[in-house]
């Protein structure tokens, strides 16, 4: 993407000599020729870096620095000035300026610091993002043979170097979020972060904390400010997971976002601008939860420009045997015997199962044979494939136990047992049965368990 400068100066040599020379590099150059006017270009659109005159008619750039690191404190900003002063450089610096250059400029050197600054910037936002969320390897999302991927993967090359929001739908474990990666790592925003958060299971004032964030003080424990992920998204991509259980009020200030592009963190007085491509996925019909009223029709337009449907995996079950070598590949090899590999039967027992649990399933399934299986050869009796898509242990008195039980209430125990014993971690028990945390919360919920829900912020 093509770097996008703002340049405050009421000189027009300097507008000149910079319009054209940062011009002829590709980059595209806003001019503004007061404090009023860098305000409204701005609004416009928001800039990689701004090049601030020291002395502008109406303002000068320390009244102009707090401002902008309010309203835009990931932007680098260069203070050039034609008297300058190592005392004037320190208040600038300690008002957050990158750099502060003396007029004449040397233009390849401006070039240079300009090109500096943003990269630091960059680096920067990706380390926050880092640490927000766990770095995954990139996977191929398209692996198999059968015409339902292939529908997809055509669909998703074609919309691959477009911005346009995603809508990804289809049932939970079919791979919508290693789709979702794929995308913006095929997409114009690739250099830049990919944010990822899961809107199930979270409450709304927490959601709402976890994606726009807070200034400090704004509730009780609030000692810091916190950068919402959207603000960290900047030049990106937002993946929203599980959008379909996003609370009404977080869908409001979402699609205030996505129509002005902008949004104020919770106890803030001004707006923070982003620039963010946004990737939904959900397991819900969305056109239903409209009709019902849990999701707003507006903000669903806005997020469903295009929509891609991923297929179960029974749906596709001539692809499970080259998805199960590839997964075989990314786990470590058995010691000295070699890579893994199937037996015949373990192939034909991975065919003939539903997969109700989809792709996560499959490699649930997988991973647990690798620690069952004595040699570097994975059988079918290390496939061991419980109810509805919920990996147990084998345990021949327990199934005859439960030889007589619908296979509903064969479910229902396993959860529960599992659920009590992690203690009612909803994650932990998720992880250990092998499913999202939204399913087992509709599971439970059915049951008339009510689990915890991890604790909000509360206002001051």
């Amino acid at each position: 993407m093509s770097l996008r400068v703002l340049v405050a100066d009421d000189e027009d040599t300097v507008l000149f000599a910079l319009r054209e020379y940062l011009g002829s590099r590709g980059w595209q150059v806003t001019e503004a020729r007061s404090a009023a006017e860098l305000w409204r270009a701005i609004e416009q659109g928001l800039p990689d870096v701004v090049l601030l005159d020291y002395q502008l008619p109406d303002a000068t750039a320390l009244d102009i620095l707090a401002a902008l690191r309010e309203r835009i404190p990931t932007v680098p900003v260069i203070i050039l000035t034609g008297f300058g002063s190592i005392e004037l450089a320190v208040k600038a610096m300690q008002l957050g300026a990158k750099q502060f250059l003396t007029k004449p400029l040397d233009l390849p050197t401006l070039a240079t610091l300009i090109e500096r600054v943003d990269s630091e910037r960059r680096a920067e936002a990706l380390y926050l993002v880092s640490r927000e969320s766990q770095v995954r390897r990139e996977a191929n999302p398209f692996v198999g043979t059968s015409q339902a991927i292939r529908r997809v993967e055509q669909l998703a090359k074609k919309i691959a170097r477009s911005d346009a929001a995603v809508l990804l739908t289809g049932e939970t474990g079919t791979g919508k979020g290693v789709l979702a990666r794929w995308l913006h790592a095929q997409g114009p925003r690739r250099g830049n972060p990919f944010v990822d958060i899961n809107c199930a299971g979270l409450g709304g004032e927490l959601l709402h904390a976890e994606l726009f964030g807070y200034e400090k003080g704004a509730f009780t424990g609030a000692v810091e400010r916190k950068l919402g992920l959207v603000e960290l998204a900047h030049r990106g991509t937002l993946f929203l997971d599980e959008i379909g259980d996003m609370d009404l009020a977080v869908q409001a200030k979402l699609l205030k976002v996505l129509e002005e592009r902008r949004f104020r963190r919770l106890g803030a007085v001004a707006d923070v601008q982003v620039d963010i491509r946004l990737i939904s996925a959900t397991h819900h019909d969305l056109t239903q939860a409209v009709v019902r009223g849990s999701f707003r029709s507006d903000l669903y337009y806005r997020i469903a420009v295009v929509t891609l449907e991923l297929p179960p995996l029974r749906e596709r079950k001539e692809d499970v045997p080259l998805l199960a070598e590839e997964m075989l590949r990314q786990f470590a090899p058995a010691g000295r015997d070699g890579p893994w590999r199937l037996s015949p039967e373990a192939i034909q027992a991975l065919v003939r199962y539903s997969w109700p649990g989809n792709i996560r399933e499959l490699r649930n399934v997988l991973e647990r044979a690798t620690l069952l299986a004595n040699g570097p050869t994975i059988g079918a009796e290390h496939l061991a494939v419980g109810v509805a898509g919920f990996v147990a242990a084998p345990n021949v008195m327990a199934v005859e136990e439960n030889a007589d039980l619908p296979l509903a209430e064969v479910e229902k125990r396993h959860i529960l047992r599992v659920f009590d014993a992690v203690g009612g971690d909803v994650a932990r028990a998720a992880e250990r049965l092998g499913v999202p945390r939204s399913t087992l919360y509709q599971r439970l919920q059915s049951y008339g368990v009510q689990p915890r829900r991890p604790r909000k912020a509360r206002r001051s």
